[in-house]
């Protein structure tokens, strides 16, 4: 069901001919309320995407009354007239749902560069044909239409105390910090002020998807939205709603990791004893960023110096000779040194544990992140819409 597994959306995906392969490749997601609140984050890059450019000044009054994505173009770097696309897309949603063009929000993923004429007139056909297609039972539609070099369609939904939340999510590379390359919808039929939305999907966001660092380039066009039906008239408590949403953001973001361009390992850096939570994140992250690691665990090379080579980068408290580090349950470094035989590590499974004992305080941070293999630079060495 996907976004439409809580009350109160529609949603719809269809083939308007912007892939070359005619799969679908328009999206479009309606909530029909009562409630119309929306939130939404967005990628740190500072080149950012028109539709990005576009979307930011929609959500500021936190008012969404839906969202149009595509694939097969990221109307990226195309000037005005992209911008003046998303500014079109967002008309013609609003014109035919008789809402606000200033409610709609619009999203695109593909290749940057590609947003011409042709790209506009099969987006706003595709923006009509979606609309006359909503339904109720149209999330997976909508989850296979946000594809691009995904592999398999991105849901998943979770129930609490009789409220729901829902969500669909694209991205199988450029995976890293600033959200992802991802575009993610996240719908709710919980009764959610604009403010406790925003709150929630910050507080989500920042320890599921921007905790994923699959190869270390930050996307221009990612966004992570939330909507809000009030459709229930369930009021939650905000903690237990958050509670709720990261886990099912952290559902996603396993997903996003486990279909990474031509990864062969999903590996898990979980870092301990730092001495604060922004120290675990930088060294867990200057490991997911470091290739000789990354390639080291395509090769079940359970090569420990890289890492601590690595954590040696970071401005984070640590001492070299007090470090441990273990893969895949076995203790490879001890205090800066050799502990057991490399030979005890089995690497040969896809599923890869880093962890990473710095020894100076209470702190912890988990990174995901993936090997670096030859289909990765072959897809990314060939990629097209």
């Amino acid at each position: 069901m996907s976004v439409t597994a809580p009350q109160g959306f529609e949603a719809a995906g269809v083939a308007v001919g912007l892939k070359s392969t005619g799969k679908p490749d328009v999206a479009v997601v309606v909530n029909r309320g009562p409630r119309k609140i929306g939130a939404a984050v967005f990628t740190t890059n500072r080149a950012k995407a028109n539709p990005v450019i576009w979307s930011q000044q929609v959500i500021a009054d936190r008012v969404v009354e839906a969202i149009v994505l595509n694939s097969g173009g990221a109307n990226c770097f195309t000037g005005p007239f992209g911008f003046q696309t998303s500014h079109l897309t967002a008309e013609k949603a609003a014109e035919l749902l008789e809402v606000s063009a200033g409610d709609v929000l619009v999203c695109s993923t593909g290749l940057i560069g590609i947003g011409d004429e042709v790209f506009r007139g099969k987006v706003l056909v595709g923006v009509e044909q979606g609309i006359d297609e909503l339904s109720a039972v149209g999330g997976a539609a909508a989850a296979e239409a946000i594809m691009t070099t995904d592999t398999v369609a991105k849901t998943a939904e979770i129930s609490r105390d009789g409220w729901t939340i829902g969500g669909m999510a694209k991205g199988a590379g450029m995976l890293a910090p600033g959200l992802a390359t991802m575009l993610v919808v996240l719908t709710t039929d919980a009764d959610l002020e604009a403010a406790e939305a925003d709150a929630a999907l910050r507080r989500a966001t920042g320890v599921t998807f921007d905790r994923l660092d699959s190869d270390g380039c930050m996307s221009t066009n990612d966004q992570v939205t939330l909507l809000a039906s009030g459709a229930t008239g369930i009021r939650p408590d905000l903690d237990d709603f958050t509670s709720a949403l990261t886990a099912l953001c952290r559902e996603l973001a396993e997903k996003l990791q486990q279909d990474a361009e031509g990864a062969s390992h999903d590996i898990t850096i979980e870092v301990t004893g730092a001495a604060s939570e922004e120290e675990a994140v930088e060294v867990g992250r200057s490991v997911a960023r470091n290739n000789l690691f990354k390639a080291a665990i395509f090769g079940n090379d359970p090569n420990w110096g890289r890492v601590l080579a690595a954590i040696g980068t970071t401005t984070a408290q640590f001492d070299p000779y007090d470090v441990d580090v273990s893969m895949n349950g076995v203790r490879v470094c001890s205090q800066g040194g050799p502990d057991r035989p490399r030979e005890e590590v089995d690497l040969t499974p896809r599923a890869t544990l880093l962890e990473i004992d710095l020894k100076v305080g209470e702190a912890t941070a988990t990174i995901l992140t993936n090997d670096l293999t030859h289909d990765y630079v072959h897809e990314n060495s060939a990629y097209a819409s």
